[in-house]
């Protein structure tokens, strides 16, 4: 064998060793590429039922903020309606406030009448006593 044979001989080794490295990582990369196909179709799946449930949940959040705004509606008519009661019980309090202070004026005016009226009492009975005491002793 010449050396030019050896070479040759060498080179298509090296060759075959090349082609089986490359099928095998053909190989792989067909696995892979399988793996990937079949994880994107997951993902459209899932990305699909994703969707319809987003769907179904935005029309019921549409129709949930209807009725929300209904009530509100509703609600600010009667708060409305009942304005008026609010209005006439801070005017009732306001006239009790008026009122208990008029009755604590009353009373204070009333006690100092007690008070003088209670002194003439005094001074009248003390009066009568004298009146009392002086008849007895003229007879």
């Amino acid at each position: 064998m010449s050396g030019g044979e050896i070479a040759a001989l060498i080179a298509a080794v090296a060759f075959a060793i090349l082609v089986v490295f490359i099928v095998r990582l053909l190989l792989q990369v067909s696995k892979t590429v399988t793996k990937v196909n079949q994880t994107v179709d997951e993902a459209n799946t899932t990305i699909r039922v994703v969707t319809k449930d987003v769907d179904v949940l935005s029309s019921e959040v549409e129709g949930l903020l209807v009725k929300t705004n209904a009530l509100l509606n509703d609600v600010n008519g009667k708060v409305a309606t009942i304005d008026p009661l609010f209005t006439a019980v801070a005017d009732l309090s306001e006239s009790v406030s008026d009122l208990n202070r008029s009755g604590k004026q009353a009373i204070s005016k009333l006690g100092a009448v007690t008070k003088t009226t209670a002194q003439a009492t005094v001074a009248g009975k003390v009066g009568q006593t004298a009146m009392k005491f002086f008849k007895q002793r003229n007879q």
